[in-house]
């Protein structure tokens, strides 16, 4: 099995969320008066975060995050800033935090927008490395927005390790942010491609189908376990193609390319609306927009896109 992460069929990505260049300094985290210093420098930034959407300043685009007294003055808790890195290139320090206040609340707040992350992706506003570290800082937030009281004893829990575990006063518990894995698999048959409809996906659009990991599996069990599971389809050989951070809330996407042993499609559970095979003419119109029935491929910022325009390369 191989993987080319990034660069899927040797070709250059263009999928989001996989150019983070923060330094994260991780044997640093335990060393709170360091973490200390680096959260009150002056170029400080700080990732703000409702529940569902990030609170970014409008006033210049080069900027991720909000003043650290900005942040506070909108709820942030300084017991509960999450050491994102050091961004280098920039020489700025970043966290993230999240605030108490409604998306309602932040939207009437002047100076900041207030934007779930997949749409900033598409706007495509913002470079790869920020939308990068944004994906770092959604997903941690998820996490410590969800686990605030311990998992063992029901106690509440406590920031430690500058955001990289949770600490349970009452019991010793120690909690860790967790990151789901995905298979994400282009099954072929020749020049036919299995694509699929979950119901949650725009109308008229197509997809890789996809499904998460189970305890005890290896990728390529998963490949061919979900796949027959949604499609009926036999699936020989896996090959892993390349990976991506998918911080919806927080999985790691396993982009494989599987060969079918088998072509009658039986939808056997409620993920899929529609599976079919596509051949490339047809996949080629999907990507191209000019598919008779409006039918298309997801953006480009996912890896599903990539793995698509990835097979149909092989052929040109």
């Amino acid at each position: 099995m191989t993987a080319s992460a990034g660069k899927p069929h040797g070709r250059t990505s263009i999928m989001n969320f996989i150019d983070n260049r923060l330094d994260r300094l991780a044997v640093r985290r335990g060393d709170t008066n360091w973490i200390k210093d680096q959260l009150y420098r002056s170029d400080t930034e700080v990732v703000l975060s409702t529940a569902n959407r990030l609170v970014l300043p409008v006033d210049n685009p080069s900027h991720i995050g909000l003043p650290l007294g900005r942040t506070v003055e909108l709820g942030a808790n300084l017991e509960e800033m999450i050491f994102l890195g050091l961004d280098n290139t920039r020489n700025r320090a970043l966290f993230a935090a999240t605030t108490p206040g409604s998306d309602e609340e932040m939207e009437a707040v002047e100076g900041v927008r207030v934007i779930d992350l997949r749409t900033l992706a598409l706007e495509a506003e913002h470079s790869r490395e920020d939308l990068s570290a944004l994906s770092q800082a959604r997903a941690l937030i998820h996490w410590h927005r969800t686990h605030r009281f311990c998992s063992r004893c029901g106690q509440p829990t406590t920031l430690a390790e500058a955001g990289y575990r949770r600490d349970c006063p009452s019991c010793g518990g120690q909690h860790f942010p967790r990151t789901d894995p995905c298979v994400i698999m282009l099954i072929t048959d020749g020049d036919r491609a299995l694509l699929g409809r979950p119901p949650r996906l725009a109308e008229g659009m197509f997809t890789t189908l996809a499904g998460f990991m189970e305890p005890g599996e290896t990728i390529e069990q998963a490949v061919r376990r979900e796949t027959f599971e949604e499609a009926g389809i036999r699936v020989g050989d896996v090959r892993l193609i390349s990976n991506q951070p998918w911080p919806f809330p927080a999985n790691l996407m396993l982009g494989c390319h599987g060969d079918a042993l088998s072509s009658e499609i039986s939808i056997g559970d409620d993920e899929l609306e529609a599976c079919r095979w596509c051949d490339r003419a047809e996949v080629r119109q999907m990507v191209d927009g000019t598919h008779p029935l409006g039918h298309r491929i997801p953006p480009a910022i996912s890896i599903a896109h990539e793995l698509i325009v990835g097979w149909l390369g092989e052929a040109d």
